[in-house]
């Protein structure tokens, strides 16, 4: 199989780039998120509709129409190149444990982390089973949430103020780590304020400017989305 649109294996996994498997509301909202932070998006499902849906959002994305269950048509399709796989779809339940255990288990595959949806304890427990690194329950956790923690790792807790601003907690992201706010000028060079910051649970509220950060501290910033999205992540 030597379709035009198969990944190329050369060079290794895909650093920093994402499959998802199952286009619904779930899947379609991750693959948004991730879209409009500039990642690199695969998008799998088995129905041409869910597909042709998705394209609405960019018509641009990589998406394929592939049996999840097949383990040859991911693999061609590249789905095992993936850095992260999101295994979105949750019914029929065994199609979301098989694509889980494709991901995980297939020769050659070179998926690190796979986030698979489940509907129930049981369906957690199969998906734990077959070797999800994580499960989300899409009730507590909405598609665009999972997508921004996805490529900002360093995101603990956000408070949406209005459409425009966010106060954010955050880890101390690592090329900040030694050094003080003084010097990193959050203000200047990204347009976002220091509400506090320090270990966590002691928390100094508007810490001075000399305050030199250290690995493991939290940062709680405020600013637009978009200022708050420039910041490195961990």
């Amino acid at each position: 199989m030597n379709q035009w649109w198969q990944w190329s294996s050369e060079g290794g996994t895909r650093r920093g780039s994402y499959a998802v498997i199952g286009v619904g509301r779930f899947g379609s909202s991750v693959c948004a998120e991730l879209l409009r932070a500039g990642a690199e998006v695969l998008a799998i499902d088995s129905s041409q509709r869910a597909i042709d849906e998705l394209r609405q959002i960019d018509p641009a994305i990589e998406a394929r129409v592939v049996d999840c269950t097949d383990e040859e048509a991911l693999r061609a399709a590249g789905v095992l190149e993936m850095e992260t796989v999101v295994v979105a779809m949750s019914e029929p339940i065994e199609a979301s444990v098989t694509a889980t255990l494709i991901c995980k288990d297939s020769a050659g595959s070179r998926v690190q982390q796979v986030i698979a949806r489940a509907t129930s304890d049981l369906h957690m427990k199969m998906l734990k089973r077959v070797g999800a690194d994580r499960v989300v329950f899409p009730s507590k956790m909405m598609g665009q949430r999972l997508g921004i923690e996805l490529v900002r790792p360093n995101l603990l807790e956000q408070l949406r103020l209005d459409d425009r601003s966010c106060i954010e907690e955050i880890k101390v992201p690592e090329a900040f780590v030694g050094h003080s706010l003084r010097d990193l000028n959050l203000r200047k060079h990204y347009n976002v304020n220091v509400l506090a910051a320090g270990p966590a649970g002691k928390l100094h509220v508007n810490p001075p400017a000399s305050h030199v950060l250290a690995n493991g501290e939290l940062l709680v910033v405020m600013g637009s989305e978009e200022s708050l999205r420039s910041l490195p992540a961990s």
